[in-house]
């Protein structure tokens, strides 16, 4: 798997992935590495121990990256639908 950045200069996005506008918050990120063990295509954590996100997320499913961001223990994950609409956290 690459561990290319959706993209460089906002590893945490926010990043089109799909229809979704997904965003990680820094300020909220423990780096618990949850979201990476349910959407390990999506994110993984980077040298500060904070979840960025992959160029692989598309191969993802919407349903998996967003049970990874209801698994994260502090909600620091944001998806946004199309037109801007919070999905999660609500």
């Amino acid at each position: 798997m690459s561990d290319k950045l959706i993209d460089e200069t906002k590893p945490s996005g926010p990043a089109a992935v799909g229809k979704w506008k997904v965003t990680v918050d820094r300020e909220l990120c423990i780096g618990a590495a949850t979201c990476v063990a349910v959407a390990p295509k999506t994110f993984i954590l980077d040298g500060d121990a904070k979840a960025i996100i992959l160029e692989t997320a598309i191969e993802e499913k919407s349903d998996t990256i967003l049970e990874a961001a209801k698994a994260c223990p502090v909600a620091a994950i944001i998806i946004e639908d199309e037109n801007g609409h919070k999905l999660f956290p609500e």
